[in-house]
């Protein structure tokens, strides 16, 4: 696999790259822009992504204080408690700010790549995405607990196993929510459909996956590594103490 540089300029366009991926396969309901703070936010759905600030530019550093309060002003009228995303276009500035403001840090994630043409997917199943999306969110209700809409699902008859979404964006294959059910784990399920998630990109003109994965899931991680992936970069998410 070709390692990521190291070099600051093209760290921050790898991540550029992949944030903008990711928000484009996650379409917040309301957009707005304060500088380069990306402000999302959507109201039917609670999911942190979905409701943040993503600053996009380390550099850009004037009036935090102030511009944290026009976001807090704009998260309430959501009824969202005021979020931010840190990744690395975050820059540590901002990060010193909310350090001493005494803002909480949780919920990191690891962000992995794969270049598809070093994947081993010969052997994978031949599979095409379910078009029946209220099939799709029943088998994912019932493996993950997720109302959230998909493409893939792995099924034994009418009993649902393994189900994720791949999103198919140019060169790029964004991997989310991969779920198995509690009596099915470690059977090989959950490998099985994301190589054939994989396969199906790659052959739609896909030339790298990727994927978000929380930090602290070891059995995700030792998973997504055996196939190959390897980290990018890492973010996690900030609130107020008070919060």
């Amino acid at each position: 696999m070709a390692p990521v540089s190291t070099h600051p300029a093209s760290v921050l366009a790898i991540v550029r790259r992949y944030e903008a991926a990711g928000f484009r396969a996650w379409p917040a309901a309301a957009v707005h822009y304060d500088g380069t703070w990306l402000v999302r936010l959507t109201a039917g759905h609670p999911a942190k992504r979905l409701n943040s600030v993503n600053p996009l530019d380390p550099g850009d550093t004037h009036a935090i204080a102030e511009r944290i309060v026009r976001a807090s002003r704009r998260f309430e009228a959501y009824g969202r408690p005021l979020t931010f995303r840190m990744s690395p276009l975050s820059g540590q500035v901002l990060s010193t700010h909310l350090d001493d403001a005494g803002w909480s840090r949780f919920d990191e994630s690891v962000v992995m790549r794969l270049p598809l043409k070093e994947a081993q997917l010969d052997a994978a199943m031949d599979q095409i995405p379910l078009k029946d999306i209220s099939r799709f969110i029943g088998a994912a209700i019932r493996t993950n607990g997720s109302d959230e809409a998909g493409l893939f699902a792995l099924e034994d008859g009418n009993e649902p196993l393994a189900t994720l979404i791949c999103v198919h964006d140019g060169d790029l294959a964004g991997v989310f929510e991969v779920a198995t059910e509690k009596s099915a784990r470690k059977k090989g399920h959950g490998r099985n459909l994301i190589l054939s998630a994989l396969k199906w990109a790659r052959l739609r003109g896909a030339r790298e996956a990727w994927l978000q994965v929380e930090a602290g899931n070891v059995a995700a991680l030792s998973l997504y590594r055996s196939l190959g992936f390897e980290e990018v970069y890492r973010y996690h998410y900030r609130r107020r103490p008070d919060a």
